[in-house]
């Protein structure tokens, strides 16, 4: 009966973020609980702020007061986290907590999901999704991190730069 593993929301004393995800890295590091609790996150953006007229980049929570634990719900697990100094409970009720649905997931950015794509730069590929399905474009950039592609078709005798997902594109045979 392999469980999968799922998002689940711990609430934290502000300030302590980075402190309760080491701790309880340590606690699993020493536990050896990775089959429990494989992945810890503090959602962080990186922002450019302008102090004094000088550029600097600072990274900053996205949700303060929250850290992020993909774990197995067991007695045990629930047991570990809930006793880290500095943890105030799980998001949820009281009694058992509700672990993130794949949309908050994706929202979230918490993982992404790598996609293989078969075509490069210069490749005509046809569109399989989307208002353009069924048309045929060049690729002109692939952006990965963002699950992108920018693909151009010429439609009316004009060249119209279109952005698709990457799985809604395939390489011509």
């Amino acid at each position: 009966m392999p469980e999968e593993a799922k998002w689940y929301v711990v609430h934290t004393y502000s300030g302590y973020e980075n402190k309760v995800a080491s701790n309880l890295e340590k606690t699993v590091e020493n536990r050896n609980l990775h089959d429990l609790i494989p992945e810890i996150k503090v959602p962080t953006e990186t922002v450019t702020e302008i102090k004094d007229n000088k550029k600097r980049e600072v990274e900053r929570k996205i949700f303060p007061g929250y850290v992020l634990v993909k774990m197995i719900l067991t007695d045990e697990s629930w047991y570990v986290v809930r006793n880290i100094r500095g943890c105030t409970g799980f998001v949820g009720p009281s009694s058992k907590p509700i672990p993130l649905t794949d949309e908050e997931v994706a929202k979230l950015g918490v993982e992404t999901k790598q996609v293989e794509v078969s075509y490069s730069v210069g490749d005509s590929v046809h569109i399989t999704g989307g208002p353009l399905e069924g048309f045929v474009g060049t690729v002109t950039e692939i952006d990965s991190e963002k699950n992108r592609v920018r693909v151009t078709v010429s439609m009316f005798g004009r060249e119209t730069p279109v952005e698709l997902e990457l799985d809604q594109a395939e390489p011509v045979e």
